[in-house]
């Protein structure tokens, strides 16, 4: 008898086991990691002297190594993409309609900044809303440059009518990665912090959802290049990401999509 009862509860606590399995990964958050540019789009570019030997580094290189980094470490707890694992060439709009496919709640794009100036240096960190910063505008013009004509302007109504939705989300994600990323980052690898900012970037736009941009660093400047090119960098970097993400997801509810 004692035994028959006992092979039942087993059978019911596996049940139980198996339901708990299934409720956690259909309510597992959906996150879409884009490494910015790739393929043809070499984005931004630095270089680095190895020895005698100049190399040119691109900024969808470093962008892809670090994006991968994150998913490995989101994907053990969340549903986790990539809009490219490789190098390859991909639209904003087919970027977006990636984030539509798989219904992401959140979308994380990751850059490498550039200036005129060797001088500049620092990571910051943007999300979709209006603003009227000048030095703002700059970094957009540069990675809203592929945009052109008739597209500006539905981006623009696009940009207007998913901050309306996505602002409040997207501004709480963002000052929790990016506090994470500077307490990890700032004294360590000695990089300013500047800041988190309001943004128009259309790639967040055309998401749809709340979402950031982060801008590793300069790979203008020879220093931070240097700094970001290393794997545990890229490593430090990625897991900063991930913790700040994983802070969001505990402090909110699934946030609305259009």
């Amino acid at each position: 008898m004692f035994y028959s009862i006992n092979i039942e509860v087993m059978k019911l606590l596996s049940l139980l086991f198996f339901s708990l399995m299934i409720t956690n990964v259909s309510l597992a958050q959906s996150i879409l990691i884009d490494p910015g540019h790739g393929g043809e789009d070499c984005g931004a570019k630095g270089k680095i002297w190895r020895g005698k030997t100049l190399r040119i580094i691109c900024e969808k290189d470093i962008a892809l190594s670090i994006a991968k980094i994150i998913h490995k470490r989101l994907s053990k707890k969340f549903h986790t993409y990539l809009t490219r694992s490789l190098d390859r060439t991909i639209s904003l709009e087919q970027r977006a309609a990636l984030a539509d496919k798989i219904k992401a709640d959140i979308f994380i794009s990751i850059h490498i900044n550039a200036s005129t100036s060797k001088r500049s240096h620092g990571f910051e960190t943007f999300y979709l809303d209006n603003h009227d910063n000048a030095a703002v505008k700059k970094v957009e013009e540069v990675e809203n440059k592929n945009i052109k004509g008739e597209q500006v302007i539905i981006n623009k109504i696009l940009a207007d009518l998913v901050i309306d939705r996505t602002a409040p989300s997207s501004r709480k994600m963002s000052s929790l990665v990016h506090k994470s990323i500077s307490r990890k980052i700032k004294k360590k690898y000695k990089m300013v912090d500047r800041g988190v900012k309001p943004a128009i970037f259309y790639v967040m736009a055309l998401s749809k959802r709340p979402s950031i941009l982060l801008e590793v660093g300069f790979i203008s400047n020879t220093k931070e290049l240097r700094k970001m090119s290393t794997k545990k960098f890229q490593r430090d970097y990625a897991n900063a990401v991930a913790r700040g993400i994983e802070k969001y997801f505990k402090k909110t509810k699934r946030p609305p999509l259009l």
